[in-house]
């Protein structure tokens, strides 16, 4: 991998983004470790190591001013679900950056779990997890021991906002933000989920504009319904409204 581009600094400097001494080699130590896994398992589509930085890392730091927006429902720290991990983007980058941020990688596939828990292990973070396990499972009603328990939940390339948000809406706590990283159609998919966001329980707050896409913000009113997340894989057979 190639050293944090001009590119990537200027667009952290427009952003806000300041980085800590030491934080550019941990972040590029990572996607040196994730571009070495990339070789013998599929976690990333993106060749360019240049525009791995941009697509990447500053995409998962855009979420910083999230984050720091959020109160611990604990009055303790601030807990993270990241659903749908993949490579460990957002979830690592972020964990990198935010030490004091306790954050958990939901990834159902064992395969990409396991070289998560080897990147978490070569990195030596201490504030992130990884579980595996299926959103529908650790999000149901009475038998999920993840449900209700996240200040943020957060998903990129998860599908459509009608099925994220059936995944990401019973991890979060009442009261409690999902932040969805979207592409160009964020409005017409906010359109769509419209009856599926009434359902759930949650609501539009905004959508943040970044250089590498578009933060959709929903903010849970009310505990999740009981009967919601669906079955396993129900949620994209058959998307909610």
């Amino acid at each position: 991998m190639i050293p944090a581009t001009d590119e990537f600094k200027q667009a952290c400097a427009e952003f806000g983004i300041e980085l800590d001494l030491g934080e550019p080699e941990q972040l590029y130590a990572f996607l040196d470790v994730l571009y070495e896994a990339n070789e013998t398992t599929n976690l990333t589509a993106i060749r360019d190591e240049s525009e791995a930085w941009m697509r990447h890392i500053f995409d998962a730091l855009t979420l910083l001013p999230v984050i720091a927006e959020l109160e611990p429902a604990d009055g303790e720290q601030v807990r993270v679900c990241d659903v749908g991990s993949g490579g460990g983007v957002p979830a690592i980058p972020l964990a990198i950056v935010r030490p004091d941020v306790s954050f958990t990688m939901l990834e159902a596939t064992g395969r990409k779990t396991a070289l998560l828990d080897g990147f978490i292990g070569q990195l030596g973070l201490k504030n992130i997890r990884v579980v595996n396990a299926r959103a529908e499972r650790v999000g149901a009603f009475e038998t999920g021991e993840m449900r209700e328990q996240f200040d943020l939940v957060t998903a990129r390339a998860l599908g459509r906002i009608t099925v994220a948000s059936e995944l990401c809406v019973p991890l979060a706590r009442e009261g409690g933000i999902i932040a969805l990283i979207k592409g160009q159609k964020a409005e017409e998919e906010l359109a769509e989920a419209k009856n599926a966001m009434h359902m759930l329980h949650v609501g539009h707050t905004g959508t943040i504009d970044t250089p590498t896409g578009k933060i959709v913000i929903l903010e849970k009113t009310r505990k999740t319904p009981k009967k919601y997340p669906r079955r396993d894989g129900e949620p994209k057979r058959a998307p909610l409204g």
